[in-house]
């Protein structure tokens, strides 16, 4: 094993199996956060396994060899503590927080639901209905539609552009040992990074890690690269809803680009907080919309810039025009020193206050870890904000801001085209 020091408390060791272990100790605290950070989301699937990595989320939570889903919930739930998981594009998550003496408890769980998963037939059925449930829910809520859409405009024929639950079709379709086959080819210690913060030791934790892994090691599976085609100016789709629902933006910078920190005070300029300029212009001055606000999304090699907004129907044009005319404003004239300040105040304080539980701190370190290969302190990510200056926010909207193809995407009782 090679074992190295991050700062302030961060260690990592990286294991023969390729698996890495990286903790943070926070002595102070009387919990525990571990996570179990998969390599694999919903860009590593094709054709038939649309959804595979959101099911497989779903499945391994719901039994193992050893132990049943109620087995599994009621183990953790009577010390006190919680699991979730989540999946991404490029990644999916589980983990469980507990009191810190609870901690071999928390790694036997997720070692056993990660490495050993059952996927009993009945299981597997019953979760096939939950996930279908959950896509007629996302479709009954059309601010996460327009949200899709935008993805889906933003990179055509593009693994990134599609969701993350897959399609109706593919998961009535996906098989259990079609599941059980991905699982094999994914879920191998070398495509996984075991995440851990709270009140531990760092050696324990690599000792508990080693003890329950699995004996093959695998390789890494290759991430198939797909090229990028140009973005749909327009997508949309007609629903008979009180609100308009829009996204507008355009491809932005990838999540290692030296310029991200730039970009990241950008958005909280203009999109960020209520304070921001789309906040201000769009909801406080002219009423437009509730709820108004930018965002960023960062992949490997790429990402994407959008600003939503819900307005009534009548409203739209308006309300993009103010949009478009904050976005000319950036161009033509940068971000002033005074509101530039005022980003990067609100960036350290809200990052120093982001990170004050057990959770956030396993969160930040086991994302890094499998996304960049690196964590950098937090002191370092305060001290890359404080840097940026006006020039370098100048270079980010040139960079962003004045990409020729933006993309809109709305869903509303209207004929979508009626904004091409």
């Amino acid at each position: 094993m090679v074992s190295g020091d991050y700062p302030s408390g961060i260690n990592r060791t990286c294991m023969p199996s390729g698996l890495s272990v990286v903790t943070e100790s926070m002595p102070e605290l009387r919990s525990v956060a571990v996570g179990f950070w998969v390599g694999t989301g919903a860009v590593d699937e094709g054709g038939a396994s649309l959804g595979a990595s959101h099911f497989l989320e779903h499945l391994l939570f719901k039994g193992t060899e050893t132990r049943s889903a109620v087995q599994i919930a009621q183990a953790v739930e009577s010390v006190g503590g919680d699991m979730n998981a989540f999946t991404t594009q490029e990644y999916t998550a589980f983990y469980v927080r507990v009191p810190h003496d609870h901690l071999g408890l928390a790694l036997d769980i997720l070692s056993d639901v990660v490495w050993d998963p059952a996927f009993r037939p009945d299981e597997v059925d019953s979760e096939r209905q939950v996930i279908l449930e959950e896509i007629g829910m996302r479709d009954d809520t059309p601010d996460d539609v327009v949200h899709e859409l935008f993805a889906e405009a933003m990179y055509p024929k593009h693994p990134l552009g599609r969701s993350v639950l897959g399609t109706r079709d593919t998961i009535i379709a996906m098989e259990r040992d079609a599941i059980s086959a991905y699982h094999g080819l994914h879920y191998l210690p070398a495509n996984v990074v075991v995440a851990a913060a709270g009140n531990l030791e760092h050696d324990s934790v690599v000792d508990l890690v080693a003890s329950r892994m699995p004996k093959g090691t695998g390789t890494r599976p290759e991430r198939v690269e797909t090229d990028l085609v140009d973005p749909l100016p327009l997508i949309g789709r007609r629903r008979p809803t009180e609100q308009a629902h829009l996204v507008v933006g355009m491809r932005a910078i990838a999540r290692d680009d030296p310029d991200r920190y730039a970009f990241s005070v950008l958005n909280q300029a203009l999109g960020g907080g209520m304070s921001s300029r789309l906040f201000q212009e769009v909801r406080e001055k002219r009423g437009l919309a509730y709820s108004v606000y930018s965002y960023r999304a960062a992949y490997s090699g790429t990402g994407a810039f959008g600003i939503y907004a819900g307005t009534a129907p009548d409203r739209v044009r308006e309300t993009l025009k103010v949009i478009d005319d904050e976005l000319e404003r950036l161009v033509n004239e940068g971000l002033p020193e005074d509101e530039l300040a005022a980003a990067k105040g609100h960036l350290r304080g809200s990052t120093a206050l982001s990170l004050e539980t057990s959770s956030s701190r396993m969160h930040r370190i086991g994302r890094s870890e499998l996304t960049t290969g690196e964590v950098p302190s937090v002191d370092e990510l305060v001290a890359e904000v404080e840097a940026v200056t006006t020039q370098d926010v100048s270079r980010v909207i040139k960079r962003v801001m004045q990409e020729e193809t933006r993309v809109l995407s709305v869903v509303g009782p209207f004929d979508p085209e009626e904004f091409a």
